[in-house]
């Protein structure tokens, strides 16, 4: 697909996210799947909200097409390294859970190799020319494969996560920054933010 022949929502992704990746297509993908299996359309508010399981490329493309952000208080991100999203509706009381299915497409050898020598810095010109034509070829799958062979897709049951608070502030005695309330500690008898503060554990 030329860049010209993308869906808006994508460029407006890809734009977002400042250039194009099989990651932004994998989270693309989910998110377009999620919103297809409620049948909603991108929050103004915080009527969605997504639980993500990576803090990889895909999320900006959530951010995007769903309207969930970190500022919104409607993205939650859970750091277990996974391509899973759960989208909430608030209004229809339901939760999608789309997760990338094992080895959809599996790399060979060739190709391990290839990325290897890119990401480590030592790749030819060549090589990563080479390697630019195998994400584009990724990217093209990613966005033809059909939803059920990319992604398991299902309905599941979870408490709704609570809307997004607005607490009032305090000054930290230490550095004179105002600080969220829940999140101020009392050091020697004073207020104190979190960086300020010296966290005491005995391993647990």
């Amino acid at each position: 697909m030329m860049k010209q022949d993308y869906p808006k929502d994508l460029q407006k992704a890809i734009d977002f996210h400042g250039h194009f990746c099989p990651g932004l297509a994998i989270g693309y993908r989910a998110a377009k799947a999620a919103m297809e299996k409620l049948q909603v359309e991108r929050a103004e508010d915080e009527e969605l909200v997504a639980i993500v399981e990576t803090d990889a490329c895909g999320i900006d493309a959530v951010q995007s097409l769903l309207g969930c952000t970190m500022g919104k208080g409607n993205l939650i991100y859970k750091d277990y390294g996974k391509q899973v999203y759960t989208i909430v509706s608030r209004k229809q009381n339901k939760a999608v859970r789309v997760a990338m299915r094992a080895n959809v497409f599996p790399q060979s050898p060739a190709q391990e190799k290839l990325r290897s020598a890119v990401f480590s810095g030592q790749a030819t010109e060549e090589e990563r020319k080479e390697f630019q034509k195998m994400q584009q070829a990724k990217i093209k799958q990613l966005l033809t494969t059909d939803t059920d062979t990319l992604f398991k897709v299902e309905f599941v049951e979870m408490p709704l996560p609570q809307p997004a608070k607005i607490f009032r502030s305090v000054t930290c005695d230490y550095c004179g920054e105002p600080v969220m309330e829940p999140r101020a500690r009392i050091k020697d008898g004073k207020i104190a933010c979190l960086p300020c503060n010296e966290e005491y554990s005995r391993g647990w």
